[in-house]
């Protein structure tokens, strides 16, 4: 019998050929046996496919869609197909921390979601990438909430771990969100009152000119709809605050 809850690993995969055997190496090497990684591979042309293709490790579980869905409804549709009690979001292109998954096991105990800090390398990280997490100001909603709307407060998907009802609340991620799923993961749990914080570095995040992540400023028109639909995201978390919660 598993010596914790059993673990889902939700990854998005698309063109990653160059980095994702790194990438999932880093991951099985902290899962037991009866852990899992889910991958979709949304399309891709450069070999990422044939290489999944021959995965034999068994709890790595492949599915291919027929279609480009782009990365926010690929990671929906990861995160549906997940079945363990706590569930991680992974890029196909970072490295996990020893003692990832555990540390992130043990943060959600009292908590639906927790965040955590991440490092760098191969790149040089913009002035926001640097902000950092702090201990004890998971509960800290109100003020979570507002930096999340601004863009101030390091919540990224790769960096989170959530409980299974939580996973059942967030689904399905609304229809108007075109990007940027982790911040209606965070701020839905922000909304639930049920977010922790970790100061410890749990991933290391490769900065390459494929990061789905903005190098430059995006121009004011296009933050703007940005924060138009995160406001609409709140709406729709309030709605969903009450949803289910552990026993």
């Amino acid at each position: 019998m598993p010596t914790r809850p059993v673990v889902s690993v939700c990854m998005a995969a698309y063109n990653g050929a160059q980095h994702i055997h790194e990438q999932l190496d880093s991951i099985l090497a902290q899962l037991t046996e009866h852990d899992e990684v889910i991958i979709v591979d949304d399309g891709s042309t450069d070999g990422t496919r044939e290489w999944l293709t021959n995965m034999r490790d068994p709890r790595v579980k492949v599915h291919f869609n027929a279609s480009n869905l782009g990365y926010v409804r690929n990671f929906e549709k990861a995160l549906g197909l997940s079945t363990g009690e706590i569930v991680m979001l992974s890029d196909q292109d970072d490295l996990w921390l020893p003692g990832r998954v555990d540390a992130l096991v043990r943060a959600l105990d009292g908590a639906e979601a927790v965040a955590s800090n991440f490092s760098y390398f191969q790149g040089t990280p913009r002035k926001l990438e640097q902000l950092r997490l702090k201990q004890g100001t998971g509960g800290h909603r109100v003020r979570n909430l507002i930096r999340l709307w601004i863009g101030i407060i390091p919540y990224y998907g790769c960096a989170m771990a959530f409980r299974r009802t939580f996973i059942q609340s967030s689904l399905p991620f609304p229809p108007f969100l075109y990007e940027t799923h982790d911040q209606w993961l965070a701020m839905l749990a922000n909304v639930r009152g049920t977010m922790a914080h970790l100061e410890l570095e749990t991933l290391s995040r490769r900065l390459h000119a494929n990061n789905t992540t903005p190098k430059t400023f995006r121009g004011i028109p296009t933050i703007l709809k940005s924060r138009w639909m995160l406001s609409k995201a709140f709406v729709e978390a309030v709605k969903r605050r009450k949803g289910p919660r552990p026993a």
